[in-house]
């Protein structure tokens, strides 16, 4: 059966892998190793460990721009891998305290939101790659100096023909293969063909010594002995800087929410509808990103890319996605020379296409068709992240998403219907299941609107639950009804001592 299915499968899934591997490491801006060495121990560690069948654990795009600025921001990488270690001990505590269900108290046009930003994200940071623009800070100061001096011949000096022409083809043969004349080469992994590819057309302009080749820059390069390099954290620096704390929480939270989703959606795709229990998977989750952090990668969660492949290519059991670690570490030992020979440009195509899947226009479509209460949240979550970092935009746009909550939580908890009877204005509040202090101000707004020489009658025979501070209100308003000449009649509502309150 290995042989049959989950090798075959881990065949697939290395080659789906491999290229992502690269380009997640290049994307956040730490050494190539670092993203092959997440997804070994994702594939012989996590994945021996975890109790999902088919879930393949290795470096995410969505934690790329997150690692990138936490990178940048505490100043070197020996000291990001600390942040590593705490967002790997924080899921293996989330674990131990069973919250696994985190992911099920953030509403999903938050959490969409947050792809959509780090599609966005990973798209800007892939198209100086895609152009070979050999100077920093493409979108401020490249940018900015082309529109502010129009001189478009210094911008071209900065750009190489080669890199976008490689990009523009892999990007063509992207979409090509998602249409479906291209079915019969769908055994194909199309990273992997877009790779080959690259390195074809990168060796056809060296060895025509053509004024097209690409320089060494824009070129993969791992040593050959890639280990040799390896960074590991510097724990001197662990209370040194409060901000390594920070960023190792956000990670630790954001890997858990991929996780957790990941294998919500892989156990869906599971043929054999086998569960993962979520929490276990967290443990390991977390033990993952602690030797990743010891080891000196980047951190690691459940991928839905890799894990699609996976049960798309038959596999049965974890072995496969055992398998395909086993071939990430023979790769890099055995051939690091063949992986030297892909463009950046090959990868940052492939960035670029996973990018626009999280950020894809009828996202925006799909949400706004949602009403006002979803899209809002959405594309607040995404400006704010865009404006800000992922922890404030994600936090902004739960407090909106919470607003509408309590917004809609005013208005359905109780019904005001009025009629006229015999001269006499009657009205009726009928109380839904629950009742909670969140409706306290409102109700005592409706309370005070209603008219004196009236009947009001306060139905609470459907209620669940009605919250001691609904009860309060009602017993204060019985006493201000004598003073008005209302007429006031309860009905399943338990009457509370005002007076012994005061």
């Amino acid at each position: 059966m290995w042989l049959r299915y989950d090798f075959a499968a881990g065949l697939s899934v290395f080659l789906v892998a491999l290229p992502l591997c690269l380009g997640i490491a290049l994307a956040s801006g730490a050494p190539l190793y670092a993203g092959l060495l997440s997804g070994m121990i994702g594939g012989l560690i996590v994945a021996t460990f975890s109790a999902s069948s088919l879930a393949v654990s290795g470096p995410a795009a969505g934690l790329t721009t997150l690692v990138a600025s936490s990178i940048l921001s505490l100043g070197s990488y020996q000291v990001f891998l600390l942040a590593v270690i705490i967002a790997g001990t924080f899921q293996v505590l989330l674990g131990l305290l069973k919250w696994g269900g985190i992911a099920n108290y953030f509403p999903s046009a938050v959490i969409k939101g947050m792809l959509a930003a780090i599609g966005i994200m990973l798209i800007a940071k892939q198209v100086p790659l895609a152009l070979g623009y050999d100077r920093p800070n493409f979108w401020t100061s490249g940018l900015l100096d082309l529109f502010s001096t129009g001189n478009i011949i210094a911008f071209r000096h900065h750009v190489s023909t080669a890199s976008l022409l490689v990009a523009l083809f892999s990007l063509l043969l992207l979409v090509l293969l998602r249409q479906s004349f291209a079915r019969k080469l769908n055994w194909v992994p199309a990273p992997l063909l877009v790779v080959s590819m690259g390195i074809l057309i990168s060796l056809l302009f060296v060895n025509t010594n053509s004024v097209l080749a690409l320089r060494s820059t824009q070129l993969v390069n791992i040593p050959a002995h890639p280990f040799s390099n390896i960074s590991f954290p510097e724990f001197s620096r662990l209370f040194a800087d409060k901000q390594i704390w920070k960023d190792g929480l956000v990670i630790g939270l954001l890997a858990t929410l991929e996780t957790l989703l990941c294998i919500e959606a892989i156990d869906k795709l599971d043929r054999h509808n086998r569960i993962t229990p979520v929490n276990r998977e967290l443990i390991v989750q977390g033990i993952g990103n602690m030797v990743c952090g010891l080891l000196g990668a980047i951190p690691l969660t459940a991928v839905v890319v890799r894990g699609a492949a996976n049960v798309d290519a038959g596999a049965r059991t974890k072995m496969a996605a055992i398998t395909h670690g086993i071939l990430l570490l023979l790769a890099i030992v055995l051939i690091p020379f063949v992986l030297n020979w892909i463009p950046y440009a090959s990868l940052s195509a492939i960035l670029i296409i996973t990018g626009y899947n999280l950020t894809q226009p009828k996202l925006y479509k799909n949400m706004f068709s949602l009403g006002w209460k979803q899209f809002l949240p959405f594309i607040l979550t995404i400006v704010m992240i865009l404006a800000t970092d992922l922890l404030i935009g994600v936090s902004i746009g739960l407090l909106l998403s919470v607003y509408f909550i309590v917004q809609n939580n005013f208005r359905a908890e109780y019904r005001i219907s009025r009629t006229v009877i015999k001269g006499i204005e009657t009205e009726l509040i009928k109380l839904n299941s629950n009742v909670t202090f969140l409706n306290k101000v409102k109700l005592k707004r409706a309370l005070d609107e209603v008219p004196e020489n009236s009947v009001l009658t306060i139905d609470g025979s459907d209620c669940n639950f009605v919250d001691y501070d609904i009860l309060e209100i009602i017993s204060e308003f019985e006493n201000k009804a004598k003073d008005r000449h209302i007429t006031l009649y309860t009905v399943g509502v338990e009457k509370v001592n005002v007076t012994a309150i005061h």
